[in-house]
């Protein structure tokens, strides 16, 4: 007789085979497409590192990744220091409005992506509302708002930051506040307090926040297309038109791979950088 399944398969199974097949093997597709060639439309399993070498050899694709990560870098550290008053008030100042005041930070989400970057160009384009206060006052419309790269950042900020809040937030729920009265009452200021108490207990809701902000704006596609125009084209970009308009396929798998590489490599050093002992999460300290 068949032995009865442990009732936690029986309720995880679902969601493993679903991540299985819908997650795990596409990923396997690619990595194996990424050694192959593309002609016409059509891949051939022809083993090779052509495309890794094409994508390491030519200089626009080391320029797109490279402003790529720049740019990803440059959003998560703004965002992080946009989002850390921003959660910290909530957190300690919230009270019982704390879960709405989160909810109100997530509300741009409500709608979809295209309808927020549009709203975004309405207000940076040449003839949005910035440039028409401009006008109103005697002075020339400003051109670097919109199609720069300088554009494509501030609308990374503006998708991605409720993500840092989000994560911030959560860690500083279980931060016990007290323990700044009480370096308080041993003499640290403000910022010394911050620097030596809150920041490091809360590092693991931080390095969450870099992370889900970091990746999301590396293989970022639309945003450089809408905001930044021809001078900001991104890896993301770029890798969307190889299964795209030009159809090579096998560079826009080896392309992936490397994306999916160095946002490993981002998880990895971030993980490394957690102390659980000291998360605000455990809600432990140290012994």
């Amino acid at each position: 007789m068949m032995r009865r399944l442990p009732p936690w398969l029986l309720l995880a199974g679902p969601g493993m085979l679903f991540i299985l097949v819908m997650l795990l093997l596409p990923l396997l597709a690619v990595f194996v497409f990424s050694f192959w060639r593309t002609e016409s439309y059509e891949l051939y399993a022809d083993w090779n590192l052509d495309n890794y070498r094409v994508l390491f050899g030519e200089p626009a694709y080391r320029t797109f990744l490279l402003r790529s990560v720049v740019g990803a870098l440059l959003a998560s550290l703004i965002c992080l220091v946009f989002a850390w008053p921003v959660a910290y008030f909530i957190a300690r100042h919230g009270g019982r409005y704390r879960l709405l005041l989160v909810l109100l930070i997530a509300a741009p989400f409500f709608t979809g992506l295209i309808l927020r970057i549009g709203a975004l160009q309405g207000i940076l384009g040449p003839g949005g509302l910035i440039n028409m206060a401009l006008g109103m006052m005697g002075s020339a419309p400003i051109a670097a708002l919109m199609y720069t790269q300088t554009a494509a950042m501030i609308g990374h900020v503006y998708l991605f930051v409720p993500f840092m809040v989000t994560a911030i937030y959560l860690s500083l729920v279980n931060f016990n506040f007290d323990l700044l009265e009480t370096a308080k009452i041993n003499g640290a200021g403000p910022l010394r307090a911050f620097i030596e108490v809150t920041w490091p207990l809360n590092w693991m809701g931080t390095s969450i926040g870099l992370v889900l902000v970091f990746i999301p704006c590396l293989a970022s596609a639309v945003t450089p297309r809408f905001l930044g125009g021809p001078n900001a084209t991104s890896f993301g970009m770029s890798l969307g038109q190889q299964f795209g308009e030009t159809g090579t396929w096998a560079l826009g798998s080896a392309m992936g791979v490397v994306l999916f590489g160095v946002s490993l490599l981002v998880i990895a050093v971030m993980g490394l950088s957690v102390n659980a002992k000291r998360s605000g999460y455990t809600g432990r300290g140290n012994a």
